[in-house]
C-alpha cells in the first residue's frame, strides 16, 4: 500500500472513530441530560403551582436533581474538552486515564507526569490526549479476571521536544501477538506523523510492547 493511499485510510479511520464519539455523546445527553432537564422541569412545575403543598423533602429532592444535572454537564464537558487542556498536559492526562483506573481492576499503572509542562497549544493536547485514548482502546486486552496487565505512560521534555511513552506488559505471548498486529496501530503511527507532524518508535522486548512518540 502506498504512503499516500495509507494516510487517506488512516484519515477516514480516525474521522470514524471521533464521528463515533461525538454520536454517543449525543445519546448521552438525549437519553439523559434531556430527559434530567425536563424532569427538574416539571418538578419546578409542581412546586410553583402548588405552592400550599411546598415541603422540605420537595425542596431538597428538587436540589438533588439539579446537582446531578451539574455533575452530567461538568463530565460532558470534561469528555469533550478536558478543565485543564489549556493550562496542563500532565493534570489532562491524569484526568483522562482516572475512568480507565476506576473501571479497570486487570490494570496495574504507573503513571509518570511532570510537575511543570511548556505552553503547548490546545490543538496539539486535544490530538495527544484522543491519540492516547485510542492507543489504550487498540492495544489493551479486554478485563479478564485471570490476566494482570501492567500500563507504565510517563511525559517528559527532552529540549524543545515532548515525548510521551507508553509500555505495555501483556501476560502472555498470544496476546501481544493479537494486540501487535492489529492494522488500527498503524494508522495511529500515521495519524500522529500527520496531524503534528511527530514521530513514532514502536518495538517490543520480553512481553512488553513500547511507543515513544515525540512532538
Amino acid at each position: 500500500m502506498t504512503s499516500e493511499l495509507m494516510i487517506q485510510k488512516a484519515l477516514q479511520w480516525w474521522s470514524y472513530r471521533q464521528s463515533i464519539k461525538l454520536f454517543l455523546e449525543a445519546e448521552k445527553i438525549r437519553d439523559g441530560l434531556l430527559q434530567e432537564s425536563f424532569t427538574i422541569r416539571r418538578s419546578l412545575d409542581i412546586l410553583t403551582t402548588d405552592n400550599l403543598s411546598l415541603s422540605i423533602d420537595g425542596i431538597q429532592e428538587c436540589i438533588k436533581k439539579v446537582d446531578n444535572f451539574h455533575h452530567s454537564l461538568v463530565q460532558l464537558s470534561d469528555r469533550l474538552c478536558p478543565t485543564f487542556i489549556q493550562d496542563s498536559l500532565p493534570l489532562s492526562i491524569e484526568y483522562l486515564l482516572q475512568p480507565w483506573l476506576s473501571s479497570h481492576p486487570h490494570l496495574y499503572f504507573h503513571i509518570d507526569m511532570p510537575d511543570y509542562w511548556r505552553h503547548e497549544p490546545t490543538e496539539y493536547s486535544l490530538i495527544i490526549l484522543r491519540f492516547l485514548e485510542e492507543l489504550l482502546i487498540i492495544a489493551l486486552p479486554e478485563a479478564e479476571l485471570s490476566i494482570a496487565v501492567f500500563l507504565y505512560i510517563k511525559l517528559k521534555q527532552i529540549g524543545n521536544m515532548g515525548q510521551l511513552v507508553v509500555k505495555i506488559s501483556y501476560p502472555d505471548i498470544s496476546t501481544l501477538i493479537f494486540h501487535s498486529q492489529l492494522p488500527e496501530l498503524e494508522y495511529l503511527y500515521h495519524i500522529f506523523k500527520f496531524l503534528i507532524s511527530g514521530r513514532c518508535l514502536y518495538y517490543q522486548r520480553n512481553l512488553r510492547s513500547f511507543w515513544h512518540f515525540y512532538w
